[in-house]
């Protein structure tokens, strides 16, 4: 053998080995990521509760996303204010993020003014500093809030919003109760039909936590705009707009049901999401 092809001997078996403990390497690694779990959790594994009265005014409810994992000690869950709710005032003592996702509310830091604000605003609340936030009293409000424990803790409750402190007027002398919708139009000719509605639909049904207003809202208007019923789809989308439901979302949901109800249920929605819109943009 000459002498110049014994180094390229030596360097093509060393070449195919080194190839060859790479490849081992590689599937030892492959191996141990597929033995990895990775966790996930879906919606369904994070009921949503009620949020603690003891600590809100009015109803709010809470979708957890995921609780704190050692080492971290962050938490985060969704939380959605009906119209006029709030949380009591209180503090964090490794401070607070809140994203805003959907409709508006306020926020305000002891000794300071209340501030409004809206879907797509981030809020940084800093340790220790006593605040409050909550829905505006005509429009739903979900936030998205990410915090930390603190020796077992995430926040330290005080005292309530006073009604001055969140902007209610004052409550003139009370005057007699007003009928509901539901009596005014089915009151004298089926007293139990409107007394059904509001006790069970609106007072029952409607207040359930499994699916929030906004969501029942949207179900509410597409059966409707399904059924072509545009009297109820007239003020139920107006109730849409209260509870959260974006115009654009409206607009949407009358262009995916037209493929599935037909054109004429979505051009009669459409003449009536207009003027509902026209009429929300003026208050």
């Amino acid at each position: 053998m000459k002498p110049l092809a014994i180094p390229l001997l030596f360097l093509t078996v060393s070449a195919g080995f080194s190839a060859f403990a790479a490849q081992q390497t590689n599937t030892g690694e492959n191996k141990k990521m597929d033995s990895v779990v990775i966790p996930v959790t879906s919606e369904s594994d994070r009921p949503v509760r009620i949020a603690d009265p003891a600590h809100f005014t009015g109803k709010a409810i809470v979708a957890p996303l995921f609780p704190a994992e050692a080492p971290s000690e962050a938490t985060a869950a969704y939380v959605t204010f009906e119209p006029g709710a709030r949380t009591d005032w209180h503090s964090h003592p490794v401070g607070q993020h809140l994203a805003v996702t959907r409709g508006s509310g306020y926020i305000q830091f002891w000794g300071g003014e209340r501030k409004k604000i809206g879907q797509g605003d981030v809020v940084w609340i800093p340790p220790g500093i006593k605040h409050w936030h909550g829905a505006t009293p005509d429009n739903s409000f979900t936030h998205l809030a990410v915090q930390e424990h603190l020796a077992g803790k995430t926040a330290d409750w005080m005292e309530k919003v006073t009604d001055e402190q969140y902007g209610m007027p004052k409550q003139l002398p009370a005057s007699p109760a007003q009928p509901s919708r539901a009596q005014q139009l089915m009151g004298e000719t089926a007293p139990k039909l409107a007394e059904l509605t509001d006790q069970v639909l609106y007072n029952d049904i409607w207040e359930r936590p499994e699916l929030s207003k906004r969501e029942r809202s949207l179900i509410t208007v597409s059966a409707l705009i399904a059924l072509n019923r545009p009297d109820q789809l007239r003020s139920h989308m107006s109730l849409a707009l209260k509870n959260g439901v974006t115009q654009s979302e409206l607009s949407e949901a009358i262009t995916h049901l037209a493929f599935y109800t037909g054109w004429p249920s979505a051009v009669t929605a459409v003449g009536i999401a207009k003027d509902v819109f026209k009429a929300d943009q003026k208050q």
